[in-house]
């Protein structure tokens, strides 16, 4: 257990440090430097952000990339802004975390038998990485799953994060689309739209069907 912690530190030290991308190295640290007004008086995180959660966890969950003002500026992925809002609720409601807000490190949020992850860790502008930079960060999420021994079931919001995880696992002959499920090896894998502004305010993804993918979570993750 004490070996596997120190893999993860040492995983954790090399994505902070993570410099392979110029382009999202550069704009995550002149976000950091020019704040938007609403968070001016707050310091930024402005670095490239590690996964956090249960080590021993049976859940997985693969974001895009930490936003802007979010995880870039909280130093937590899915914090501090409305996705992490909508993420938090949901997974309260399914008993996957200890409380059903996201909004700082400090704040007491912790996820219960899950981990959350990206495919990029860097938050990439307009929210939209270039493959060579998903390719850099590739050997992390593969890391993680190496060492997160006790995953079962997967959650990929986004079609990004999926064709990252199809990559990771030679998943092949599949298709992205909202609230799929189905098995590859030891692996449940289900299908959701990233919970993005995008998604949520113009009702692509409602809260009905958001929900619906965690409670099919709940119970893959109660049959083990």
């Amino acid at each position: 257990m004490r070996k596997t912690i120190n893999q993860f530190e040492q995983l954790n030290c090399r994505i902070t440090k993570c410099k392979k991308c110029p382009r999202l190295y550069q704009y995550i640290r002149d976000v950091a430097k020019n704040k938007v007004k609403r968070f001016q008086n707050e310091k930024y995180w402005g670095k490239p952000l590690t996964g956090f959660g249960d080590t021993n966890a049976e859940l997985l969950l693969i974001g895009l990339a930490p936003a802007a003002h979010g995880g870039n500026r909280t130093g937590r992925m899915f914090t501090g802004d409305s996705s992490g809002d909508w993420l938090a609720k949901v997974l309260y409601r399914n008993g996957f975390s200890t409380k059903p807000t996201s909004v700082n490190k400090d704040d007491g949020f912790a996820l219960i038998n899950t981990y959350i992850t990206a495919t990029v860790r860097c938050a990439p502008p307009d929210n939209k990485p270039l493959k060579e930079e998903s390719n850099n960060c590739s050997s992390f999420l593969e890391k993680e799953l190496e060492l997160l021994k006790n995953v079962r079931v997967i959650i990929c919001l986004g079609r990004i994060a999926f064709d990252s995880c199809c990559k990771l696992l030679d998943i092949k002959g599949k298709k992205f689309s909202h609230g799929e499920m189905f098995t590859h090896g030891d692996f449940v894998i289900i299908t959701s739209y990233h919970p993005s502004r995008q998604n949520t305010q113009t009702g692509r993804l409602s809260w009905e069907q958001w929900s619906h993918v965690f409670s099919i979570a709940r119970k893959y993750v109660d049959e083990n």
